[in-house]
């Protein structure tokens, strides 16, 4: 609570005329008993969290940022992806990256496997000691899933796309839709305007649809770590 005080002197006409007088007026400020701190969350991912081949301000994490922002959610959102990071790197690093002010954690892992070929029982693993740790220090989990191209097989595709909604389930972490999802399922050709050059990364207008579709399924992980 803070109480301000304003003293103001005055003099009336008519009767009150010459007559001193002092009105206090007390301004009161008071912080809703409900609010409370920011959640912090960490992005834990690779070169499409970090923001790869972007200005900062179109990257995945300053987008969000902007979005929970205005959607009024109160969130630090702290921008741990790291170019080329496989699922291996982020099991590497998830347990010094989860310091004790983090209290959620946005996993967006598998790009880069793919890209390699990793077998998908070793990327399974890394998730699985990734949310392992996090169980561990009671940080909520939101995983946004990678689906697996068709090149490399239908047994392959299978048993990659399993990875996330399983250990999603094993875990009682929750589970967004595919990374890309708010690019839409147009022709891959016409897809291609959300996408930097290289094929791979989105462009700012790209990860604007991304950040709209995963947007309230960060809000909701944001809620749960209340």
């Amino acid at each position: 609570m803070r109480l301000r005080l304003i003293e103001k002197s005055f003099s009336t006409y008519g009767t009150l005329r010459g007559m001193g007088k002092v009105l206090a007026v007390i301004t009161v400020f008071v912080s809703p008993a409900w609010a409370s701190e920011p959640v912090t969350v960490l992005a834990l991912g690779d070169s499409l969290t970090q923001g790869y081949g972007l200005p900062e301000e179109d990257g995945f994490v300053p987008q969000m940022r902007n979005w929970l922002q205005d959607q009024g959610v109160e969130a630090d959102l702290i921008n741990g992806g790291v170019s080329g990071d496989t699922t291996a790197g982020g099991a590497a690093r998830v347990d010094w990256s989860l310091t004790p002010d983090v209290e959620a954690m946005i996993v967006t892992l598998g790009g880069n496997d793919l890209l390699r070929g990793i077998d998908p029982a070793v990327s399974r693993g890394n998730i699985e000691t990734i949310l392992e740790v996090a169980e561990a220090r009671e940080v909520e989990v939101l995983l946004v899933p990678m689906a697996a191209p068709g090149n490399y097989g239908t047994a392959y595709k299978a048993a990659f796309d399993s990875i996330y909604p399983e250990l999603s389930e094993t875990y009682g972490a929750m589970l967004a839709p595919d990374f890309f999802a708010g690019l839409g399922e147009d022709d891959p050709a016409s897809l291609q305007r959300y996408f930097q050059p290289d094929g791979i990364h989105p462009n700012a207008e790209g990860v604007r649809r991304i950040v709209e579709t995963l947007g309230p399924h960060l809000a909701e992980l944001i809620a749960s770590a209340q």
